[in-house]
């Protein structure tokens, strides 16, 4: 499947998306690629595993990407508090249930 959204930045700036998965293990990992807009360049492959810790889920997400400038570029323009922040939008969202 493929998921294509925009993201903003506090300042209004856009960023188009483009996610399309291409591994669905139930209950263990999903993975996709991450595009610049929809039909734009690769930008990164990435997953989300997720695994049973004594009746809770641990989700881990991760990214690679194709040249160290890139990841750079990732880590510079926040990725590592932007992944931070979407987990802990899915715990609070978990946690309303």
């Amino acid at each position: 499947g493929e998921w294509v959204f925009d993201m903003i930045a506090s300042d209004g700036t856009v960023f188009p998306n483009h996610h399309l998965y291409n591994e669905i293990r139930p209950e263990e990992r999903i993975g996709y690629t991450l595009h610049w807009g929809e039909n734009g360049p690769k930008h990164a492959d990435a997953w989300a595993s997720f695994e049973d810790q004594d009746g809770a889920t641990k989700v881990t997400l991760g990214m690679v990407f194709s040249t160290a400038a890139e990841f750079q570029e990732a880590k510079g323009f926040g990725a590592v508090e932007l992944g931070l922040q979407t987990l802990g939008k899915l715990e609070r969202f978990v946690a309303s249930r």
